[in-house]
């Protein structure tokens, strides 16, 4: 079995994937795992993989560039996996699945997540390892007033003909606001409707909210 991962910090993963049972199976070419740093598929001099968000905010999201250009250098084994809290949960009947297959890839998000271009176009799927907060995606992600996350974009504004939200690039702040408050409301109903259940369910104002945007 092949099982490519690819993270802009390749040397979190060494460590782990070479001790162990893992290490062992490695060594006995019972599964062939490759790690492929996205750090190496950048253009400029500071190999850089990030830039800010679109529509302001803190923290830094990685950009689709990079991850698009290791991607089909390596043509890697599919499915390709988003590690993040929206998707599937992996268990144990997940894992008899992939087990039964050729291989599968993983993309390590990190920062304040991944340009949604990526999820949209790239990744077939998204897998979560729990709820609960790691350091990074070489893990999961953060959950927010206890929804999913909405979607970041950064540079560039158009990326293979695919386009930043309108609305991310308006400079309306207030709009960018509820519109970002609506996708991570409409991402969980849709992804993870358990956690609007436990949230006691949608408020009269968060449906208001999702039918101001169409949801």
């Amino acid at each position: 079995m092949r099982i490519d991962v690819f993270t802009c910090l390749p040397q979190l993963l060494e460590a782990p994937l070479n001790g162990s049972l893992l290490g062992r199976a490695r060594e006995h070419g019972l599964v062939d795992v490759r790690l492929h740093d996205l750090r190496d598929h950048t253009t400029d001099r500071h190999r850089s993989v990030d830039g800010p968000p679109f529509g302001g905010g803190a923290g830094m999201v990685l950009a689709p560039e990079p991850i698009f250009r290791a991607v089909e250098a390596v043509v890697p084994p599919r499915p390709l996996f988003l590690l993040g809290p929206g998707g599937r949960r992996f268990d144990q009947g997940l894992a008899r699945e992939l087990a039964a297959g050729p291989g599968f890839s993983l993309l390590c998000g990190r920062y304040e997540g991944v340009d949604e271009r990526v999820r949209d176009h790239l990744v077939d799927g998204e897998l979560s390892v729990g709820d609960y907060v790691l350091a990074g995606v070489e893990a999961a992600a953060l959950f927010v007033e206890g929804l999913l996350e909405y979607p970041h974009y950064t540079r560039p504004a158009t990326f293979r003909g695919h386009e930043v939200p309108e609305v991310l690039r308006s400079g309306d702040h207030g709009r960018i606001a509820r519109w970002r408050r609506a996708q991570a409301l409409a991402r969980t109903r849709a992804a993870r409707p358990d956690l609007i259940d436990a949230r006691g369910g949608l408020s009269a104002e968060e449906r208001a909210l999702l039918d101001e945007f169409g949801f």
